[in-house]
Order: C-alpha cells, then structure tokens, then sequence
C-alpha cells in the first residue's frame, strides 16, 4: 500500500515552523516527512535556510511514529560521504530507526557559496557512483579504506551506527540517475511534472538497469509541487519562496539574488503554469492520483505551498488522505 508523505521545505520556512509543521502532519496521518537539505534558498527575499540535520533532530524529538527522509542532500562536495554516513546514522539512533537517506547530485546553489566546484553531470555521476558505495559500506557496519578517484577512507567507522539498515534513495530525473540508483541505492526520489515523461525516463531505465544488475525494481518516492490558492494573485503570494526554482540556469547559479531577479522578469504566468494549482481537495485527489494510478509509487510526497500552510495540512489530513489511501488500495 502506498505510503504519504508531507514535504518540509527549508527554503521557505525557518527550522522552528517546520518542527512544528512535522507534528502537525503525524498528527494529520502522513507516514513520511521528506525534508529538504540547501546551503542557499531560490530566492533571497522571502526565503529561509535551516540546517537540515539539526532540524530532522528536532522533528525526530518532537514525533513518534512518522519517519524522515532527507529530501535531497548531497554527498558530494560540501560533505564528505562519510560525514553523510555519521549523520544519517546518527538520525536514526535518535529518531529510533526512522530515517532514510535522500541523496541527489545536487545544485550549485549548495556548493558554489562556500567556494567549492559544481562540475558538469558526468563528474558528479561518478562522484555518487564512490559516495553511494561508502555510505552503503559504514551504514551497515564496515570499517572502510576505500581509495577511489575523488574518495579515500582510512579504516573509517561509524561508532555510532545505526539501529538497523538505513534505505538510501538516489534523486532521479533521468535515465542515467535511475539506473545508477537500481545498481547502488535501496530506492528512486523523482519529482514529477508528466507522469508519462517520468515512466519513460526514470520508472523504465530503472526496472531495465535493475533486471542487467539481477537486482529487483526498487521503491519509488514520487513527489509533485502544488500550490493551493483560490486566484493566480494568492498563488504568486503563496509561491514567493518557491519562484525562483522555476527560473532559467537554477542548477547553475549561486546567488538566490540573482534566481529571483530572472523570476521576477518572466511572465508570472509561465512561472505558475510550471506547477500544478489547487483550490479544493478534490484538486489535491486529481493532482496526485496520477503519481498511484500510473507510476504506482510505493511513497507520493505532497509538495505544496499555500497562504495558510497549517490550516492546509489539517485539510489535507481530513479530507486528502483518505481518499489518496483508498486509491491506493
């Protein structure tokens, strides 16, 4: 049966709301919580941007039973796989084996800042290609000397391991993630936008890489933006945080002064026209049944914004989930 999840973005909501924001989704009947991970937000006027590991700390502190996903980091450049490693193991001691790791390759948003390199994808692909293989190798108990092209290790160990296997679920949108993902990671993130595009993509190369390697088809989390608003004017108010996610060269830039600036010069309508606008739960249902019925994920994560954010999870709690859930049966 198909697992929920409720989206806790810290680009637009500073760590304290989004403790509170977890609770308030428990409360409301979601499995999952999948918290985003930024150095930098996508815009810097109506933005924020907590550290997600202290965060998820608190979340797993002040919950008992949903569990958390990072939702993605990146192992690549700013951290160490290691460190990636000591952090999620650490989260699951203390979220008593709740945590999954979410990794992706990630923005320069997150690295550019802090004078690091944000190189072309090929680069960061085999870069996750040795992370995935570390994180694998000290989360389930290894103590690891690794030498690679971009990693070493020297008879590392996580002292603090975790309870039990911590899941690794590699971000994908294309073809060559997901089949990076069916050889090294327990699980697919994918964002969609047409769910068609994303089966022949993401769900197809990565049931094909996973039956070469002789392994099955992994667990997909699917996740898609909604911005819940009566008017396009409530709905720009309600995207502020998000507009610039949405602007030309995003994987390239650095500064969110400059994401914004291209934001605010496009046609408001391109912008909203790239996200799907609800008003209802019915509208929430239409939106989101598609990620059940035809990419049959195993986790739908709601990513969504509105003027209102905790009145919406109440309502999505009441009157969204349980239809999404008998969908799903």
């Amino acid at each position: 049966m198909t697992k929920f999840a409720y989206f806790c973005g810290h680009e637009q909501w500073q760590p304290e709301v989004l403790v509170e924001h977890a609770v308030l989704a428990e409360g409301a009947g979601f499995d999952f919580i999948v918290v985003s991970e930024h150095f930098h937000p996508w815009v810097d006027d109506t933005s924020a941007s907590g550290y997600a590991y202290s965060t998820i700390g608190a979340m797993a502190q002040a919950t008992e039973n949903v569990e958390f996903a990072t939702g993605v980091t990146t192992p690549l450049f700013r951290y160490h796989p290691a460190v990636v490693a000591q952090a999620a193991a650490t989260l699951d001691r203390l979220s008593g084996g709740r945590f999954h790791l979410g990794v992706g390759t990630g923005e320069n948003l997150n690295e550019g800042p802090l004078g690091l390199p944000f190189p072309k994808y090929a680069e960061r692909a085999a870069r996750m290609d040795e992370a995935l293989q570390i994180m694998r190798r000290l989360l389930d108990g290894e103590k690891l000397s690794y030498e690679g092209e971009y990693y070493r290790t020297d008879r590392a160990k996580l002292y603090s391991p975790p309870i039990g296997r911590v899941p690794i679920w590699l971000a994908a949108g294309g073809p060559k993630s997901s089949a990076l993902a069916a050889r090294l990671a327990d699980g697919i993130i994918t964002s969609v936008k047409d769910p068609d595009v994303t089966r022949e993509r993401v769900i197809e190369p990565a049931a094909a890489a996973a039956a070469e390697a002789g392994r099955s088809n992994l667990p997909v989390m699917a996740s898609r933006w909604s911005v819940r608003a009566d008017n396009d004017d409530q709905a720009w108010e309600a995207l502020s945080a998000w507009r610039g996610l949405r602007a030309p060269g995003r994987l390239q830039a650095v500064d969110p002064a400059d994401l914004r600036e291209r934001a605010d010069n496009m046609d408001r309508g391109e912008i909203l026209g790239r996200y799907s606008l609800v008003a209802t739960p019915d509208d929430y249902v239409r939106v989101y049944e598609p990620l059940i019925a035809d990419l049959g994920a195993d986790v739908v994560t709601i990513q969504t914004t509105a003027l209102n954010q905790e009145e919406t999870i109440a309502m999505l709690g009441a009157e969204v989930l349980p239809q999404l859930r008998a969908l799903s049966r």
